[in-house]
């Protein structure tokens, strides 16, 4: 029988790291743990030599990156709003609202590690 899956964080770490939930988002933050966790598995193949912690962390940095997006900026790259003499810019870091790993979190996982390998393009047929 295979394991249950097991998320890599529950709402409560991504409430002691960023702020209180309310009840749609605990539901939200559940699901997108979830989703993290399977990410971090399928991008990062040493990921089982991280620690625990370094797993609760990565997964909730991933899922408030998610949730800091409001459906009011989803979509936007860039936007400028000017008043008189006064203008403000801002770029949105993650308009699309992604989950996503950053290079540092790959990293911390194991990834970005150099390797040397040989492949033998001859087919064996010398």
């Amino acid at each position: 029988m295979a394991d249950e899956f097991k998320p890599f964080a529950t709402y409560a770490d991504v409430e002691k790291r960023w702020h209180t939930l309310t009840g749609p988002e605990r539901d939200t933050a559940a699901t997108l743990l979830e989703d993290a966790t399977q990410i971090i598995m399928d991008t990062c193949p040493r990921w089982s030599q991280a620690s625990e912690r370094t797993l609760t962390a990565i997964a909730c940095a991933m899922v408030i990156r998610k949730m800091s997006v409001g459906d009011e900026r989803l979509g936007v790259t860039n936007a400028q709003q000017t008043a008189g003499s006064f203008s403000e810019s801002f770029t949105y870091s993650n308009p699309m609202g992604d989950l996503y790993l950053t290079k540092a979190e790959k990293t911390r996982l194991g990834g970005g590690k150099a390797r040397a390998f040989h492949l033998d393009m001859s087919g064996g047929n010398r």
